[in-house]
């Protein structure tokens, strides 16, 4: 939930890395044994306690100090500290800072000026009956135990219904899909409805085109590329799929078009998140949102390589993951495919083929 910069910042006693909490749907299938909500705002997560991953509190609150600069002066930023910006985001964003660097690093906040009063225009107009009907069934799914989501009258689930109508009003030719409740309700969760709006409209439409509409071309597209990413860097995992006949359509929609929110623990979400939106946008963040593929030499992971990336890490790989991407380039470019050189789709996912000796 967002709030001013200054009163975003957490206290000393609050200041811990993202660490451990439930929240992913598949970890909260029933009610909780504590009715004591989290630092994230989940009914019975487990982030109060201290762990051993948690960052001393100067570490964290000086990692603060360098994201309110970098914001400070964004133009200036992304244009010669690219790097810095990306590397900082490996680290992972400060809680307190994700209301102000999403819609920095998708563009969000370039589109929501260059079209001031739409979102507001599209929130006051009546939805259509279909596409209402069906959002509205969806509302309680969307993080039950959380705290902001489980009132149907709250303002967590009447806020996702105005973001999501607003979403098929801007593209009534693609409606609405029912993997952008999730995607949207995590946007809820740090930011105003008008902000999440954007930040859905950039990561349906830049970020992973073609995942959203009817036939979920892309989706399937991509598969093909995880499953050839999958058999090269984790040849055992792959093999053992084949034999109990796991294809990745079994699995990877909902991992891919959630961006793993229903799939990992909640601060793996965000970490996940803080990168993607770094990484999988096939132009530099904080540009015009319509912006083409590249700008000033430096290119963006495309959106599937990235989506394996964090799985490898989450799966912890025995490669680690700057290896494993050195080698998906090195995929990329003996399929005479330059990194970084995106068509419509991110990557050309039909000149993907597995080599031997690689895995």
């Amino acid at each position: 939930m967002a709030q001013a910069l200054g009163e975003d910042l957490v206290q000393p006693s609050e200041l811990q890395d993202d660490s451990s909490s439930l929240g992913s749907d598949s970890e909260l299938s029933g009610p909780g044994p504590y009715r004591q909500a989290d630092r994230y705002g989940f009914i019975g997560g487990n982030s109060a306690e201290p762990g051993p991953g948690h960052l001393p509190a100067d570490l964290i609150r000086q990692r603060e100090m360098k994201w309110v600069e970098m914001t400070s002066h964004w133009e200036k930023t992304m244009s010669r500290r690219y790097k810095k910006v990306k590397m900082q985001c490996r680290k992972g964003i400060p809680s307190a800072l994700r209301a102000r660097c999403w819609p920095l690093l998708c563009g969000a906040q370039v589109c929501q000026k260059n079209s001031p009063g739409t979102y507001q225009e599209l929130a006051e107009t009546p939805g259509d009956p279909q596409w209402m009907e069906t959002i509205g069934r969806d509302l309680h799914r969307q993080f039950p135990l959380h705290e902001m989501f489980v009132s149907p009258q709250g303002h967590g689930q009447q806020g996702l219904l105005q973001v999501l109508k607003a979403y098929t009003l801007y593209r009534p030719e693609q409606g609405y899909c029912q993997a952008q409740g999730p995607v949207a309700a995590v946007l809820l969760m740090y930011l105003p409805p008008e902000e999440a709006f954007w930040c859905l409209v950039q990561i349906c439409e830049v970020y992973l085109p073609g995942y959203y509409g009817p036939h979920m071309e892309a989706v399937r597209l991509d598969a093909e590329v995880f499953t050839a990413l999958l058999r090269r860097l984790l040849p055992r995992v792959h093999k053992h799929l084949q034999q109990v006949g796991v294809g990745p359509l079994l699995y990877l929609p909902e991992w891919f078009l959630c961006l793993f929110a229903r799939s990992l623990p909640f601060p793996t979400v965000l970490r996940v998140w803080d990168a993607f939106l770094s990484e999988a946008d096939q132009r530099l963040p904080g540009r015009d949102c319509e912006a083409p593929g590249e700008a000033q030499g430096h290119v963006c992971e495309p959106a599937c390589v990235y989506m394996h990336m964090s799985l490898c890490s989450w799966f912890r790989c025995e490669r680690s993951s700057s290896e494993n991407l050195s080698r998906i380039r090195e995929s990329q470019i003996q399929a005479g495919k330059a990194p970084g050189a995106h068509p419509t789709f991110p990557i050309d996912r039909r000149k993907l083929r597995p080599r031997e000796g690689l895995a």
